[in-house]
């Protein structure tokens, strides 16, 4: 379950779509992401750029076994595995990703995600409204029409860490695909 969850987001980081995950790929997501934040306060986007530096570089450190300074798919389905869903990497390399991006899209500082913001969030990121949508459905889990920080950084732990998928989190970027 997990390796197909890692093959999914490998094809969502492959920027350059050359099949390998580069510097340059992680520097594009970390502008997508930052371009989220439509604030004048570019805390949250430097934070978002700031994570997936530090991504990549626990990627570089502990993934890239022969040195070339590039991903492979079966570098980073190890290194996901063993290193980035790790206690002492999690937090810094995704978790950091997840509260900036609450703190650039929670326009209304309500501490809560719309259902509108939700959506416009993955749609800007590639991920289509009908998996935004469901996904929504499923990450609000007390039925009150928003997601909250901790339903958000619930589902991100859930999408990188549980097996489960039925848990709301593994469908954080659309349906899991048997051939992932």
């Amino acid at each position: 379950m997990k390796n197909q969850k890692f093959n999914m987001l490998f094809n969502w980081f492959d920027q350059g779509g050359d099949g390998l995950l580069t510097h340059d790929d992680f520097q594009a997501m970390g502008d997508l992401f930052a371009g989220l934040d439509t604030s004048d306060d570019q805390a949250s986007a430097s934070a978002m750029r700031d994570a997936f530096e530090k991504w990549w570089q626990v990627l570089l450190a502990h993934g890239d076994t022969d040195g070339d300074g590039k991903i492979t798919r079966p570098e980073f389905l190890a290194v996901m595995q063993a290193n980035v869903t790790s206690p002492e990497h999690f937090g810094e390399a995704v978790l950091a990703i997840a509260d900036a991006l609450m703190r650039a899209l929670d326009t209304s500082g309500d501490g809560v995600l719309s259902h509108d913001e939700y959506v416009r969030m993955y749609s800007e990121l590639g991920v289509p409204p009908k998996h935004s949508r469901d996904a929504f459905r499923r990450l609000d889990r007390d039925g009150s029409g928003s997601i909250s920080h901790e339903e958000f950084r619930t589902a991100i732990t859930e999408f990188y860490l549980s097996d489960d998928l039925d848990a709301p989190g593994s469908w954080l970027i659309g349906p899991i695909k048997a051939d992932a």
